[in-house]
């Protein structure tokens, strides 16, 4: 089944667009961007949804009340995080269904995006409460945008795993991915990050972005090794840092023994030797024959797969 909604009426012909903002907002859950940096990248519509929204639904009511006083916006707030998602949705939905307009904010850029908001906007629409956009700022595109890397095709992977098991196991996985790679990471561990983005990735082109919007915006570009020598050397950079990886050619193919190793131990943590050596052999790009040889001196379970 189709499931096709119209935020107003499903019956009614599409609206003009010289229609005022205000008059597309009658009832149910508006997702709003806002700035990611910058107080004045904030479109006119959606400054014209949060002035008539009966509740604003903040990721951060402190982090959100500093813009809404920038624009002169006193709208009635009410906390909506991780922490406490689940028992203000049915609060929400609660007013929603009675007719009431909630627009939800995050502390930056589009709601949703590595943000709160997923299962609120799956139960409005499971409760057929209509749901819409203010569509604005992205982190994610801005850093695609200036980063130097293809935007023909790009994978969003957000927060890596801040443990370096998990961190190697989520990248080996991401290796195979025909597009530009698009990682959020914190500052303290985007020298490891790089890293272990080179030893599994291949030494790729990468662009370290940050501050984007905002004074000190900076984009440094390089190789995985030399942006990881970089921030070895300077320490870690300050404000919000966004990472994007070039796709992988045929040199960034070519593992050293070192990374194939890396691999393969965290291919045999969740599979048979079997399934590791062809999962290695198709992101490595090594003979498998000499994957095998590897995998079986990594392999401490005596097993006896037959290849």
């Amino acid at each position: 089944m189709i499931n096709v909604t119209n935020p107003n009426d499903s019956n009614a012909q599409s609206k003009p667009t010289t229609q005022s903002p205000s008059d597309m907002i009658e009832s149910g859950l508006v997702l709003v961007a806002m700035p990611i940096g910058n107080a004045s990248d904030i479109s006119i519509r959606a400054l014209e949804v949060l002035a008539s929204a009966d509740l604003v639904a903040c990721e951060d009511t402190r982090v959100s009340s500093k813009l809404f006083a920038i624009h002169g916006l006193n709208p009635c707030t009410l906390s909506y995080h991780e922490h406490n998602a689940a028992s203000q949705r049915p609060k929400l939905i609660n007013r929603m269904s009675k007719g009431e307009t909630v627009a939800l904010v995050s502390d930056a850029g589009m709601p949703l995006i590595s943000d709160p908001g997923y299962k609120l906007v799956t139960e409005c629409l499971t409760a057929n409460i209509p749901v819409t956009c203010a569509p604005g700022p992205s982190s994610v595109l801005v850093a695609l945008a200036l980063s130097g890397m293809p935007t023909d095709r790009f994978f969003f992977q957000g927060f890596l795993p801040s443990k370096q098991m998990g961190r190697c196991r989520i990248l080996s996985e991401l290796t195979p991915i025909p597009g530009s790679l698009v990682i959020m990471e914190s500052a303290n561990r985007l020298t490891a990050m790089l890293r272990d983005s080179a030893n599994i990735l291949g030494n790729r082109k990468a662009a370290v972005t940050r501050e984007l919007t905002k004074r000190f915006e900076e984009v440094r570009r390089g190789k995985l090794d030399e942006l990881a020598t970089h921030y070895e050397a300077v320490g870690p950079p300050k404000g919000e840092i966004i990472v994007v990886i070039s796709p992988q050619t045929n040199d960034a193919a070519r593992f050293s023994q070192e990374a194939l190793d890396t691999l393969l131990s965290q291919k045999l943590l969740s599979a048979s030797l079997r399934d590791a050596v062809d999962q290695a052999t198709i992101i490595s790009g090594w003979a498998r024959r000499d994957v095998y040889k590897r995998a079986l001196r990594l392999n401490t379970d005596n097993t006896t797969d037959v290849l």
